[in-house]
């Protein structure tokens, strides 16, 4: 599902961000990506999402190569994998509906289409009744839940989520968690970056990547070549 390969990124004025990382998170697991405020976790999944490339290594996610990948056939890997990052991303001045829409409109989804099925993820997620409400109405639990739903509007193989629950108090945290640990169980791979201990505690059974420097130094269940 996903691999990194040897994995190295440097940047011109921030030096070296990963360093020589390789791992493979296989379909429909749920896994941490761990370490301290500059480790390395939020290079990684933009590595993942290709918005960025390394600088040397390999990523591969769902059959397509960052050594290979053409711009051209950048949003067919856009389409298989969502992201949800830390601050929402939300559209200002339009509803939770309009948000998760959005998506479906530029991605060419038939207009009949978008409406039902950006009420249905708005419903995924447990936000059906709050379809109209403008998105600065709504909680932040509730606007990164707008934000899952947007991200799973293409029906992605696998979801990245960069510091999700960091603006959120505890019972937000919980509700999110509960929502992504519900969307694995459906069958799509989670990859999750996150420096909160607790939810790491809370969650023991997930697979854990600890990235330290840009260096992986721990996988709690090392990855073998299945798929």
């Amino acid at each position: 599902m996903i691999r990194l390969n040897h994995v190295t990124k440097d940047y011109p004025k921030r030096g070296r961000a990963l360093d020589d990382v390789s791992f493979h998170l296989r379909k429909g697991e749920f896994a941490f990506l761990t370490g301290h405020s500059g480790s390395g976790k939020s290079t990684t999944l933009r590595l993942i999402h290709m918005a960025d490339r390394p600088t040397d290594g390999e990523v591969r996610v769902s059959g397509f190569s960052s050594a290979t990948l053409s711009e051209r056939e950048l949003w067919k890997l856009r389409r298989r994998v969502g992201m949800v990052f830390q601050d929402f991303r939300l559209l200002p001045g339009r509803t939770a509906l309009e948000n998760v829409a959005f998506v479906l409109e530029v991605t060419g989804t038939p207009r009949k289409v978008i409406q039902p099925k950006a009420q249905r993820l708005l419903s995924q997620v447990g936000l059906g009744p709050k379809a109209g409400a403008m998105v600065h109405e709504l909680s932040g639990g509730e606007q990164q839940r707008v934000a899952i739903a947007r991200a799973l509007a293409n029906d992605p193989y696998v979801l990245l989520a960069d510091e999700p629950t960091g603006n959120l108090d505890d019972r937000a945290t919980r509700g999110v968690m509960d929502l992504l640990w519900d969307i694995n169980a459906k069958g799509m791979a989670v990859l999750m970056a996150t420096h909160d201990l607790e939810v790491l505690r809370r969650h023991s059974t997930a697979r854990v990547f600890e990235l330290d420097q840009g260096r992986l130094v721990y996988d709690s269940a090392p990855s073998t070549e299945a798929s």
